[in-house]
């Protein structure tokens, strides 16, 4: 349920969107909206994407996070959420990415499926989107905080609500390696590592996004279909983490091994 007026949504957006242009992280949502609700949450999201779409950004895909069990814990929630990946957010294998573009950049190690058919409906199941799925591309997302993750001021923590507001800590997408088709492996089997400046940092089975990857772009499907929108053919859809995020700055050189699948790698300037 929404509870925050449409004024009100507009100001948030606008001072996350001030946040990421001047690349200095805003107090939390929350903070000043403590009664905010998930609904709010995601209503600030679009209308921040509504603001970037209008300065000529385009909607190219989706994220999925707090797929995990041990996140949702942390974070009190017993759902994924979602953001939204615009064309100015895709990089490719080895590309220098200014580090300093970005307020307390992590990143993470997912797969991402390439629709070939859109997606709609309270019903999508896991089958549904592999049927619909043109092919799953090792990936990694990056992330980060236009609010405090914690504020320097207060101490206090934020929360989910301000997450989602923040278009899930969406920043970007960096994808490479080898394309599949959905059924010539058991997704759930998939695994990575990810290694900085020659040190492996995390390692993971897709597995543990919700037991299957797919799982995660099932529920968006369905969240969506609530809201009489869909999953479109061609967008990417990141589906979530099986790592933990991994802290970036300025001179770091990561290189993500998804075995059979392929390997490819990123710097930070």
């Amino acid at each position: 349920m929404t509870t925050l007026s449409e004024i009100t949504i507009e100001a948030e957006a606008a001072i996350l969107d001030e946040a990421e242009q001047h690349r200095t992280p805003a107090r939390q949502s929350t903070a000043a909206h403590p009664d905010m609700t998930i609904d709010d949450a995601y209503a600030v999201q679009a209308a921040w994407v509504a603001r970037k779409v209008a300065r000529g950004r385009r909607v190219v895909g989706h994220k999925i996070g707090l797929t995990s069990r041990a996140m949702q814990q942390a974070m009190k929630i017993d759902t994924p959420d979602s953001g939204v990946l615009l064309d100015d957010m895709v990089f490719e294998d080895g590309d220098d990415i200014e580090a300093a573009a970005f307020i307390d950049p992590r990143i993470e190690v997912e797969l991402a499926f390439v629709l070939a058919e859109p997606l709609a409906g309270p019903d999508v199941t896991v089958t549904d989107v592999l049927d619909a799925t043109a092919w799953v591309v090792p990936a990694v997302e990056l992330i980060a905080a236009r609010t405090w993750r914690v504020d320097p001021e207060t101490g206090r923590s934020r929360t989910v609500v301000d997450t989602i507001a923040d278009n899930a800590a969406d920043a970007g997408i960096v994808t490479g390696g080898r394309p599949v088709r959905p059924d010539a492996v058991d997704l759930r089997w998939v695994g990575a590592t990810l290694t900085r400046n020659g040190v492996i940092e995390e390692t993971g089975l897709a597995a543990g996004v919700l037991g299957h990857p797919a799982r995660g772009i099932a529920w968006l499907a369905r969240r969506y279909a609530d809201h009489e929108l869909r999953l479109e053919s061609g967008q990417v859809i990141l589906a979530g983490s099986f790592t933990r995020p991994v802290p970036v700055v300025a001179g770091d050189t990561f290189a993500v091994d998804f075995g059979p699948l392929g390997s490819f790698g990123v710097n930070f300037v």
